[in-house]
């Protein structure tokens, strides 16, 4: 993966001194302050000549990650990783960190190297439309994974039920209150995708009219976290109920805050699913559902319906991916020599005995 990286740096350093690509910080000057720490590190550029060659002939495939930082991004990198590897495809792998901006850039640079197709998580549906339209209109095949882009002709879309996510998180908060209540809400509208979360949520909410909602967005600018304006809804309001949050890392974060201010009677749940999250839901606590996305499954069948479509078969425009609802309950239940954490790789539900709540 390192290497896959690499080359990525110094292909597009190349295709940016080219074709006048640009980003936020050069991605020539990254490239030049990281210097090689190993002979493999070394022995890795040397080889970069042939591989800025194989992607100029078209025989590789490129993948633009809206991030990669986190459990989520990681998990899409590993389903990629595994796709490709099972049909042996070479591919190149680009990471603009939620930046629209800097992905609309990566994709251009992509263009320019005429691949045979690009598979893409989104860092902002709305914000990287153009760019995608425009590896269309090349005739790049497209592939996406947890977003539908609307107004581009991909050729399969892959997400979560969004707003039905809201809708169970929100439902399963509702039923535990009997309808009557604080609640807060952890927004997350810097992406069209996660907003439908929200207006799922506060679709249920319009038959709560007994319910008093304290709200948060997401602040992107990092001057308060989700930990600390969860600690802030503490602090003003005695009588919070629960907290319905957007995504998984603010139910963990704010339900630690919960505990550590004595307050473990209050509901979280979260949106995401995983290791890190089934492991704080197992132990008790505040943290009580998370919607299991198959993010694993979203990029690993993303790969496998390019297969189809180059095999000369019918691949799905929309599809939309499997979630499932886990609580403490789901988790206990699962059998020994069983990984609850492998649920979203293809087949493994079968295993475990699990349905998609949707």
């Amino acid at each position: 993966m390192f290497k896959k990286t690499l080359y990525l740096l110094l292909v597009l350093a190349i295709a940016a001194s080219l074709f006048a690509c640009t980003t936020e910080t050069p991605v020539a000057e990254k490239a030049a302050q990281a210097e090689p720490e190993s002979a493999e590190e070394e022995a890795a550029e040397e080889v970069v000549a042939e591989e800025v060659v194989t992607v100029a002939s078209g025989d590789v495939f490129t993948v633009s990650l809206g991030w990669q930082e986190n459990e989520s991004g990681q998990r899409f990198t590993q389903g990629y990783d595994a796709a490709f590897k099972e049909l042996g495809w070479e591919y190149l792998i680009s990471n603009a960190n939620y930046d629209p901006k800097l992905q609309s850039e990566q994709i251009d640079a992509f263009i320019k190297m005429k691949p045979k197709a690009m598979f893409l998580t989104c860092s902002d549906p709305a914000g990287i439309r153009q760019a995608v339209n425009r590896a269309i209109d090349e005739g790049i095949p497209v592939f996406t994974a947890d977003c539908y882009i609307a107004g581009t002709l991909s050729v399969s879309q892959i997400a979560s039920n969004n707003y039905g996510m809201g809708v169970y998180t929100m439902s399963y908060i509702m039923e535990a209150l009997g309808g009557k209540g604080k609640v807060g809400m952890i927004g997350l509208p810097n992406n069209e995708t996660w907003d439908l979360r929200e207006l799922g949520a506060r679709y249920v909410l319009r038959n709560y009219p007994d319910i008093e909602i304290v709200y948060w967005p997401y602040d992107a600018t990092g001057a308060v976290t989700p930990r600390q304006a969860i600690e802030n809804m503490l602090t003003a309001n005695a009588d919070m109920d629960a907290i319905w949050c957007s995504w998984d890392g603010a139910a963990m974060e704010g339900a630690l805050a919960a505990e550590e201010a004595g307050r473990p009677e209050i509901i979280f749940t979260g949106i995401d699913g995983g290791e890190r999250a089934f492991e704080q839901i197992q132990m008790g606590g505040p943290f009580k559902l998370t919607m299991a996305q198959s993010i694993y499954w979203m990029s690993y069948m993303d790969v496998m319906y390019a297969k189809e479509y180059f095999a000369g078969n019918t691949a799905p425009r929309f599809v939309v991916s499997p979630v499932y609802a886990v609580d403490k309950a789901v988790l206990d239940a699962v059998s020994a020599g069983l990984d609850a954490n492998e649920y979203d790789i293809p087949g493994k539900e079968v295993d475990l005995g699990w349905k998609p709540a949707l």
